[in-house]
C-alpha cells in the first residue's frame, strides 16, 4: 500500500523510480540488495518493505527479524556503499502504549511485541549501518489497496456486515498518500534522524475511525459495536495508546500533514463510494 503510494507520487513528481517487488528483490539477501542498488545507482532509497503481520511476527520471530531488522540493515549497508541516502519506515509499535498523550522522539522506545521489537532493531541497525538514514515512525496507515482493517472499513460497511471496532485503544491515523509525500520530502531533505509522521489531530480510537469513515461514505453506523482490545485474545500484545507527534518536522521546515478527518474524506472520495 505505502510502496504503491510512494511510487505513484515520485513518478508524478518526475523522478526516475526503480521499485522492485518482493519476488524481484529479497531485502534479506545482502548480495542481491548490494547488486540491485549498485546497478541502479539511486540518489535515495525509500524502504517500504516490511512484515507487518503483528500476530504472524509473534509466532515466527526469526522471520520477523529477517524482514524487519536484517532487511533494513542490508539496504542501509548498500546505501553507504553506493553513496545513497536511506529512508526507512518504522512503526508506532516500538512503544509500549503505557504513556498518556503523545509519544515523541524524547520518549524511550519500549516495544511489547515481537513485531515492535523487530522494527525497533531495524531502526537501530539501519542507523548504525548508514549515517544518512532517516527513520520514519508512523502508524494506523490506511489508503488505496490496503489489506488492513482501516482500509477495508467502507468495503465491509457496504456489505452491511456487523463491525466490531476497538473502543479502548488510541492512535493517530495516517493516510498513505500523505505519508508518501512526506517520505519523498525527507529523502530530498537528507537530514538523518527519527521523524514521527502521522496526520494531524488528537488521534482517535478504532471505533471512532470506523464511525467517521462510514459516515463520510453515507453508510449507516448502527451495525458498529465497540469491543475491548483485550477481548480479542490475539497472540501479540498491542500498545493501548500509540499516538505520535513529531518534534523535528517543524524545526526543519516541514508543515504538519493534513487533519486526519480531512484525509479520510479524500480517501472516501477517491474510493468512489
Amino acid at each position: 500500500m505505502v510502496g504503491r503510494a510512494v511510487v505513484t507520487h515520485c513518478v508524478d513528481t518526475g523522478d526516475q523510480v526503480f521499485a522492485p517487488a518482493h519476488r524481484e528483490l529479497d531485502i534479506t539477501d545482502y548480495s542481491a540488495v548490494e547488486r540491485s542498488i549498485s546497478d541502479f545507482r539511486p540518489d535515495a532509497v525509500i524502504n517500504c518493505a516490511a512484515w507487518t503481520d503483528v500476530d504472524g511476527c509473534e509466532l515466527d520471530p526469526r522471520k520477523a527479524t529477517l524482514e524487519n531488522s536484517i532487511g533494513p540493515e542490508n539496504l542501509a549497508l548498500a546505501c553507504r556503499q553506493s553513496g545513497a541516502s536511506m529512508v526507512s519506515i518504522s512503526t508506532d509499535y516500538v512503544f509500549s502504549g503505557r504513556k498518556e498523550g503523545f509519544y515523541t522522539q524524547r520518549d524511550d522506545a519500549d516495544a511489547i511485541s515481537v513485531y515492535g521489537t523487530s522494527k525497533l532493531d531495524g531502526e537501530r541497525r539501519a542507523q548504525n549501518a548508514c549515517a544518512r538514514t532517516v527513520v520514519v515512525r508512523s502508524g494506523w496507515i490506511f489508503g488505496p489497496g490496503g489489506k488492513n482493517f482501516l482500509s477495508r472499513v467502507i468495503e465491509l460497511g457496504r456489505r452491511s456486515e456487523r463491525l466490531n471496532a476497538i473502543g479502548d485503544a488510541w492512535g493517530t491515523p495516517t493516510y498513505a498518500v500523505d505519508l508518501a509525500k512526506r517520505l519523498r520530502e525527507l529523502a530530498e531533505l537528507d537530514l538523518p534522524g527519527i521523524y514521527h509522521v502521522v496526520n494531524s489531530g488528537e488521534g482517535c480510537t478504532f471505533e471512532e475511525f470506523v464511525r467517521e469513515a462510514l459516515t463520510e461514505a453515507g453508510i449507516d453506523t448502527s451495525r458498529v459495536s465497540a469491543v475491548s482490545m483485550n477481548s480479542l485474545d490475539r497472540p501479540a500484545p498491542r500498545p493501548r495508546n500509540s499516538r505520535l507527534r513529531c518534534l523535528l518536522s517543524e524545526a526543519v521546515g516541514l508543515r504538519s500533514l493534513p487533519y486526519w478527518k480531512h484525509s479520510l474524506s479524500d480517501f472516501v472520495l477517491s474510493s468512489g463510494v
